[in-house]
């Protein structure tokens, strides 16, 4: 019998890419998983390539496994993902130690390649970006109470400073009745939370039906009646379809969270970026959103140090997140991604300025989020719990999406399972948590 370990590195929609090579690997009976890679003869690493302090990581995590073939039992050791993807021509010409490699789009033939690494082969399985997998295809879960379901892959925003379209190509969208029957089978094997998600939602449908149509996709998955949390990722502001508002309303399985990636407010800075809309364009829509819906959580990611901000640009980005007060943000430090247009722009702005304004906004933004959590203090909160402890569980609301946002500490909550859905009292709120206790009805 192998022993196969599969490391995944990456974004949450890698991960279901890495559940679909989970399955594959399982459906052969040569094959045993195991989580421990020491113990592996094939460790698939499934990369992510989107900026560059990740790539350094991941090259540092490949070799790390590498060493393995002196001090374990590893015979072979397979890429996959972003990574391989991009830098195709180059892998297997500067890492000696990696013996395979497929792509974004060929990872459905990973078993065959295992057979032949195993048979002495250095193989390189590098075809389209796309994977528009099925419901059908074997899938292993990582976690059993909630799934991420990829309903298209690949952009057509073509933002001058993202390298996604050049991996994962131009959008595509997987069919309604296919994600339907995806949406089913998870709540068949006991799912509760359906997480959509794309690198852009809102473009849904635009390739296959001609027009973008997320909200009759939402209608659809609605029928469902086994889950009891939906929550979508991500929605570019640029094109957030109102009619998703209603939805949301009529139907209170649809988390109100709304990740909105707006990367800045400047109107300098967003036509540089290739971003359509205005900062007032921005304001209006969140402004929209809010009436519509009094207690939705907006997420949104902002890049600092993009080519040719200035003090005033940054101001401005100061300004907007203190006028809007997001209730959850993320920053990145821009990344110089090759074969991107911002790469070639002038006027790049030096790291320790890049860091010093990360800074400045993380420390507005802790300020922000530890005012707005006092609002949840002696409220009773729906809390889907994630992990135990002895001595409490961890778990989130609906306002919070799985590894990136709040967690509630339910002091009492240690003989609680995986996956449950309990009321809590919250009796305190920090920046980034929040410390509950069970509500027993």
């Amino acid at each position: 019998m192998i022993k196969v370990a599969l490391v995944s590195l990456g974004c949450s929609k890698n991960q279901v890419d890495s559940e679909l090579i989970l399955g594959q690997v399982s459906s052969n009976k040569g094959f045993q998983l195991v989580k421990d890679p020491y113990q592996a003869d094939i460790i698939i690493v499934n990369t992510c390539g989107f900026i560059q302090d990740t790539k350094e990581e991941l090259i540092q995590t490949i070799l790390e496994l590498a060493a393995l073939k002196y001090k374990g039992s590893l015979k072979g050791l397979i890429a996959t993902g972003c990574l391989t993807q991009r830098y195709q021509g180059l892998i297997l010409e500067e890492m000696p130690e990696v013996d395979a490699i497929l792509g974004t789009g060929t990872f459905g033939k990973i078993n065959d390649v295992i057979n032949g690494v195993l048979a002495g082969k250095r193989l390189k399985e590098i075809g389209g970006p796309a994977y528009p997998y099925k419901a059908s295809e074997p899938r292993l879960l990582t976690d059993s109470h909630f799934a991420y379901v990829k309903i298209g892959e690949g952009c057509n925003n073509h933002c001058s400073y993202c390298s996604i379209p050049k991996i994962r190509g131009p959008y595509y969208s997987r069919t309604i009745d296919d994600i339907k029957k995806e949406v089913d089978w998870l709540t068949g094997v006991g799912v509760k939370e359906i997480i959509l998600i794309a690198q852009d939602i809102t473009s849904y449908g635009q390739d296959i039906y001609g027009r973008k149509n997320l909200p009759e996709l939402i209608r659809k998955i609605l029928e469902n009646k086994d889950f009891q949390w939906l929550r979508l990722l991500y929605s570019y502001p640029e094109s957030f379809p109102l009619e998703l508002l209603d939805l949301m309303k009529e139907d209170k399985r649809i988390c109100p969270y709304l990740d909105l990636p707006i990367q800045h407010s400047s109107n300098r800075i967003r036509k540089l970026m290739n971003r359509r809309g205005s900062r007032k364009d921005l304001l209006n829509l969140i402004k929209e959103i809010r009436t519509a819906i009094p207690d939705v959580v907006i997420r949104t990611s902002l890049i600092v140090g993009f080519p040719g901000e200035e003090e005033e640009d940054f101001e401005d980005l100061l300004d907007f997140i203190q006028e809007v007060k997001f209730d959850r943000l993320g920053v990145f430090k821009y990344s110089r991604e090759e074969d991107t247009a911002a790469a070639k722009f002038d006027f790049q702005i030096p790291a320790e300025i890049k860091e010093e304004r990360f800074q400045r906004i993380m420390e507005k933004q802790q300020k922000i989020a530890a005012n707005n959590n006092q609002k949840y203090v002696n409220s009773n909160l729906e809390v889907i719990v994630d992990e135990i402890d002895k001595e409490y569980a961890l778990g989130r609301t609906k306002y919070d999406a799985p590894e990136v946002d709040n967690l509630v500490y339910i002091m009492d909550g240690h003989n609680l399972k995986k996956g449950d859905i309990v009321k809590c009292r919250i009796k305190e709120a920090y920046e980034y948590d929040l410390i509950g206790e069970l509500i027993n009805e």
